[in-house]
């Protein structure tokens, strides 16, 4: 909106000099800044109001140390993260960009669902909140929307170089070249690092090669079905989940940056994605939210982020890995909500074969998921979190080392 607008006016009277309002980079600053400081000014006003309705958690008696005094602590915040992003995104970002696009009915479509369980757990007072067939339906439907859109929308393109020998290459920029409709991604440390979906079973023929496109489809809704219940689960002391989504987004917004500029994808040899650029507004506003929303969840929270936040962040980091490209990276660079929804996973899993084994259900861990093992083992909530950042912040690192690690 504000990016037509700005920009016709700087073509027209110069205003900001040689049409700066053009480059991405100045429009992500300023998507990050608005972004902080609507979560900064608009949180501590939404905290009040939730606190005048009485909008707080009700939380189980899971004998975990200072567990009970955040009783009452008001929920559904992950309101400040939803407006922090969209509101940024909608004045700075090009609208007609089909990623962007994407992007916002990812976030408003996880938001709702979100919203309709927490809703339902303050104000019906059900403590199990939306039902979970709901969410997985709402969760496979958005898999769906993203899914046929990448897989058809002709605006989803990659670059591939034509060399004088007749080959193809989505690297090794030449002079030749076309934007076509690919279904490739890529593969972490390999040095010929493209696979293309449509070619996973060539080996068994033309048959079932032209059938192993549509498993595309169903591979996204996994992606996104995963990473958002990861989050959702990571979703568990103060800080954690936000903290982590933060460090995930501002390396997408990295791969996004460098995908879709022609000079860092020809340095950097990888795939240039023609419009993906545009991401990182969205990425930026996404990381100022969350560091925005952390000034008043980080311990002792003022405010829990709830489904509303927790379901959207992970959705909206399972698309963003989709669109770059980078789908196959996220069990490093998600590893966090990984190793949060294994430990759930094994703990039941273990807990029902010991028990039709031996009679009596064990356990692998304390208590799942895996951070509230570490405070059943006596760790404050504030050091679990500051490793775990550290962890992410590890896994961000490794990741980005792919783009030359192969």
């Amino acid at each position: 909106m504000l990016y037509y607008l700005f920009t016709y006016l700087d073509r027209e009277y110069d205003l900001f000099g040689a049409g700066v309002f053009q480059y991405i980079s100045f429009r992500a600053g300023m998507a990050v800044l608005v972004s902080l400081l609507i979560a900064m000014i608009f949180g501590g006003k939404l905290i009040r109001v939730l606190q005048r309705k009485q909008v707080g958690e009700s939380i189980r008696d899971l004998g975990l140390e200072g567990q009970m005094e955040k009783k009452g602590t008001p929920t559904m915040g992950g309101l400040i993260i939803l407006l922090a992003i969209l509101v940024p995104t909608l004045l700075f970002a090009r609208l007609d960009n089909i990623y962007i696009i994407l992007m916002l009915v990812s976030t408003v479509w996880l938001g709702i669902i979100g919203f309709l369980d927490d809703y339902i757990k303050v104000f019906r007072k059900n403590k199990e909140g939306l039902a979970g067939r709901f969410k997985i339906l709402g969760q496979i439907g958005l898999g769906l929307i993203v899914g046929l859109t990448l897989y058809f929308n002709d605006d989803v393109v990659v670059r591939q170089y034509i060399f004088s020998d007749g080959g193809t290459s989505a690297v090794n920029a030449s002079k030749k070249y076309m934007d076509v409709h690919s279904m490739i991604t890529t593969i972490p440390f390999r040095k010929n690092n493209e696979l293309d979906y449509c070619n996973l079973f060539s080996f068994a023929g033309p048959l079932f090669q032209g059938w192993s496109c549509y498993l595309y489809i169903p591979f996204v809704i996994l992606v996104i079905t995963a990473v958002s219940n990861g989050a959702n689960i990571t979703d568990g002391i103060d800080g954690l989940a936000a903290g982590t989504s933060a460090i995930i987004g501002l390396t997408l917004a990295i791969f996004a940056w460098v995908s879709g500029n022609t000079i860092f994808a020809d340095y950097l040899d990888i795939m240039f994605i023609p419009n993906s650029g545009e991401l990182t507004i969205f990425c930026l506003a996404f990381v100022g939210a969350c560091v925005g929303f952390l000034w008043y969840n980080t311990y002792p929270a003022q405010v829990f982020m709830g489904d509303t936040g927790s379901l959207s962040i992970g959705g909206i980091i399972a698309v963003l890995a989709l669109i770059v490209r980078k789908e196959l990276l996220i069990p490093i660079l998600c590893g966090i909500f990984l190793i949060e929804n294994l430990s759930v996973m094994l703990q039941v899993s273990y807990f029902k074969y010991t028990k039709k084994k031996y009679g009596e259900g064990r356990r692998i861990f304390k208590m799942s998921p895996l951070h509230h093992h570490y405070q059943k083992l006596g760790y404050h909530e504030s050091k679990i979190v500051g490793r775990f950042w550290i962890v992410g912040i590890m896994l961000a690192i490794l990741t980005l080392a792919t783009l030359k690690l192969r």
